[in-house]
């Protein structure tokens, strides 16, 4: 970190790679599992803890993923982001690197406001996805998967050397070679317990795009009727802080 940070700081940028939130350590049979801060709340409301990514976390609680699923929809919940990487990112550049990096509107953003996104290779693949906050304070304050913790530190390390805003244009011109190719592609469905139907994302040619646009969805070598919508699926009723 301090080379990559010596490079950085003539670039207009600073990274900081904010250290692991304060744990205590679990002995295992094979392992050293490092505990959040919110270890035991866990414990407390029957959460099924298992090792992922170096840390012991909940699976799931005493209810089921659709009861827990409901109730964060019609209630509140918390999502325990204590092992997660945190990285800020200083400096004048700052986001003008990290449109170098994701597919996100990065300068759009307002104070405290905080979008996700997607990282992308130079190819316009997608290697991980995170959140970016435009912290009010004057920098921005990044949190992306625990598992790939290593390889995107590396990715924007590499990119604070370069400073450079490459994987936007690629990213757009492959994207169409392959849409043109493949008529479009699922990248991710699930059924949605609120609206008792099954929801997916993916990528149509421009023209299938519009809202309200019938498709044929193959499912396990079924096709499916499906529709285009737009997002999000489900409404969203939580208050915003102003």
């Amino acid at each position: 970190m301090q080379r990559a940070g010596s490079v950085v700081s003539r670039l207009g940028s600073r990274l900081q790679a904010l250290p692991s939130a304060p744990c205590r350590s679990l002995s295992c049979a094979q392992d050293v599992l490092h505990r959040t801060p919110l270890y035991d709340f866990h414990l407390a409301h029957g959460g099924k803890m298992v090792a992922f990514a170096g840390w012991s976390l909940p699976v799931q609680y005493r209810d089921t993923h659709v009861n827990s699923h409901l109730h964060t929809r019609q209630h509140c919940s918390l999502f325990d982001v204590s092992h997660m990487l945190q990285t800020k990112i200083f400096g004048c550049d700052r986001v003008k690197l990290m449109e170098s990096l994701v597919v996100g509107d990065i300068a759009e953003l307002k104070p405290n406001q905080g979008t996700l996104s997607l990282f992308t290779n130079e190819a316009g693949g997608i290697l991980d996805d995170l959140i970016v906050t435009s912290a009010s304070e004057g920098h921005l304050y990044v949190v992306s998967n625990a598992g790939c913790r290593e390889k995107d530190l590396t990715l924007m390390q590499d990119k604070v050397r370069e400073l450079q805003n490459k994987g936007s244009d690629v990213a757009l011109e492959v994207m169409d070679n392959a849409l043109l190719a493949l008529q479009g592609a699922v990248t991710s469905g699930c059924p949605s317990p609120c609206l008792k139907k099954n929801v997916a994302m993916g990528y149509v040619p421009y023209e299938y795009s519009r809202p309200g646009t019938p498709l044929l969805v193959e499912v396990r070598r079924k096709q499916q009727p499906a529709v285009v919508s737009k997002m999000p699926f489900v409404p969203t009723n939580y208050y915003i802080l102003k």
